[in-house]
């Protein structure tokens, strides 16, 4: 695991002062550091039987389409609106300052399936706490786990999970 945390670089007053944002594109363009993570989460989820995998904008779509390989899984995506292409099922949730949405396609999953959801950071966990109920509101699936390669666990975005069991691979 200190391969994975040691390529995350931290990014002082970014988007805007007082943010420590976490860096993950020194993750990616290291080959040994991305397959370890790719591959933490593998054996995690190797037999549990996971159909689908959800990748949530933008850097879920990254880690869900190596995972949704590894594990001989489908991968489909949760966006921002007006970025998918078909008909989709939309949830909108509240932000600190307004309001954003997601969407997926309507046939992104079908009845049954065992669903995994993933994204780069849980931080508020505003996103994935939306991604969860779009999941629930429209789609007649188990949804096994979400998954998450860096959780700030100062900000508690856990609550906002549904109890729905949640991974991470590293803590700040």
């Amino acid at each position: 695991m200190d391969l994975i945390k040691n390529a995350i670089r931290d990014i002082p007053d970014f988007p805007k002062p007082g943010i420590l944002f976490k860096d993950i594109t020194p993750l990616l363009s290291s080959a040994e550091a991305f397959k370890e993570t790719i591959n933490v989460l593998t054996s995690r989820y190797a037999d549990k039987k996971i159909d689908m995998v959800l990748g949530v904008e933008a850097r879920g779509f990254i880690f869900g389409a190596a995972l949704a390989h590894a594990l001989g899984a489908g991968l489909a995506v949760i966006r921002k609106p007006g970025k998918l292409p078909y008909k989709t099922y939309e949830k909108k949730y509240t932000l600190e300052y307004g309001e954003d949405a997601i969407q997926i396609h309507q046939d992104a999953c079908q009845a049954g399936q065992r669903v995994l959801l993933i994204d780069d950071v849980l931080a508020t966990g505003g996103t994935m706490g939306a991604a969860i109920s779009l999941v629930k509101e429209n789609f007649e699936v188990e949804l096994v786990e979400v998954s998450f390669v860096i959780e700030l666990d100062f900000l508690n975005g856990k609550d906002q999970l549904q109890g729905v069991p949640s991974y991470s691979l590293v803590h700040y």
